[in-house]
């Protein structure tokens, strides 16, 4: 039985060194992945914020003055260098450095946005402990924990290019969050590409008339919602990559699912070793 038990360790310990070389692949291929990322996030908001001041608001926009439209392309263009860097905080484990220089049109004081980023990221990544490299399991939730702090950058960039946008007068100032919140929730969570322009919502909500309660107005708004699978199909590197890290996920779900069979069959000549060494005949 003790022979047996050896054979099972020795078996363990070569998946163990296959599920750490599947891990580094995993990380490489997430940086890569992140990396092109932030690129294609960083044409995708300017590309979105076009078509915002454009089609969705051109009269707003015509409004403004030269110097008020740099001032809105500048803060967009800032944004989309922030979140390039910021996404590949969680994978590296390095704090992107971000200057807190992104100041909207019409803003009386320097903005705080870039600094809020920068804490938020901070937060998010210490959710995000590096994981034993051997155990598949702690491999997945780790991979989970990245995605959904992919998901949630996105979304972040989201709201703040709108909160630019908004306060350089283009977006109407009364949007309910909420409203928005659950359109984009909504928006993400389907997965046809949407019509019209990519990364962008397009609703009618109703808003009830300050001077008169029980008056509202049907009003249409678009807004920006960087959604990750149009930024994956705009762009045929960052699909290639994404390919690359499923069929990786393919190659870690099969060693662990024998990495769990071998545990699973130490734990039983374990368990039959242990009942004959406290067996006795009355």
């Amino acid at each position: 039985m003790a022979r047996a038990i050896e054979r099972i360790d020795r078996d363990l310990a070569m998946l163990e060194d296959a599920i750490r070389a599947i891990a580094a692949e995993l990380q490489s291929a997430y940086t890569i992945y992140l990396t092109l990322l932030g690129e294609a996030v960083r044409k995708q908001l300017i590309l979105a914020s076009y078509h915002l001041c454009t089609q969705g608001y051109p009269e707003s926009f015509l409004k403004l003055s030269l110097n008020q439209r740099q001032k809105l392309q500048q803060a967009i263009r800032k944004l989309g260098k922030q979140v390039s860097q910021q996404l590949l905080v969680p994978v590296n484990g390095e704090v992107a450095e971000v200057k807190a220089d992104v100041e909207p049109p019409h803003s009386a004081s320097p903005s705080t946005e870039a600094e809020a980023d920068k804490q938020a990221i901070a937060q998010e990544d210490s959710g995000l402990q590096n994981p034993d490299s051997s155990n598949p399991l702690e491999l997945a939730k780790w991979q989970n924990r990245l995605e959904e702090i992919t998901q949630q950058a996105l979304k972040k960039v989201s709201h703040d290019a709108n909160v630019i946008v908004q306060q350089a007068g283009i977006l109407p100032k009364k949007i309910p969050e909420p409203i928005l919140e659950a359109a984009a929730a909504a928006s993400e969570a389907a997965a046809e590409i949407m019509p019209g322009p990519p990364n962008l919502l397009n609703l009618v909500i109703e808003i009830e008339n300050e001077q008169d309660d029980e008056e509202s107005s049907l009003t249409q708004i678009m807004a920006i919602n960087l959604r990750l699978g149009e930024i994956e199909f705009a762009d045929v590197n960052l699909a290639s990559s994404r390919k690359q890290i499923r069929n990786i996920l393919v190659q870690l779900q099969k060693l662990g699912r024998e990495y769990q069979k071998k545990q699973r069959e130490r734990a039983i000549a374990e368990a039959e070793a242990a009942w004959r060494a406290s067996w006795y005949e009355d």
